[in-house]
């Protein structure tokens, strides 16, 4: 079995690009902060390269930006290629099958309030439902 989890940070702005033949596909990566500190009392950071296919690439490439945290749900694949030395280089990369946006579409204050770009805080509006509208 081939299943990874993760949850950090972008470290850039994630690149969408198409494939030759039309395919959409996203390339990012993301800070992991490991679940415990080292001797000097800091938690390492691990980086991982993320690649996405398709429409979750489209959505990814137009949603996400730098520094927003994702959960990250795909397989390890590790790959080989010659450098313009003639070097030999191995690269391991998630090809995310689930992404999730964890970072709200506008940041949020501890009170849930959003903060737009003013600084102003706008509590969400609700809207009201017909109780026949409900499917239960």
């Amino acid at each position: 079995m081939n299943k990874v989890i993760l949850v950090g940070n972008l470290t850039r702005d994630p690149e969408l690009t198409e494939t030759p033949s039309g395919v959409a596909v996203c390339r990012f990566s993301i800070a992991v902060s490991r679940d415990y500190a080292n001797a000097e009392g800091n938690r390492d950071v691990d980086f991982f390269n993320i690649t996405v296919w398709r429409g979750r690439a489209e959505n990814c490439g137009k949603y996400l930006k730098k520094g927003n945290k994702v959960a990250i749900v795909g397989s390890i694949q590790t790959r080989s290629y010659e450098d313009k030395d003639g070097i030999k280089r191995n690269v391991t990369d998630i090809v995310a099958n689930e992404v999730e946006f964890l970072t709200p579409k506008g940041s949020q204050s501890e009170d849930g309030e959003t903060i737009i770009s003013s600084g102003e805080r706008q509590r969400p509006q609700l809207e009201a439902i017909d109780d026949n509208q409900l499917p239960f």
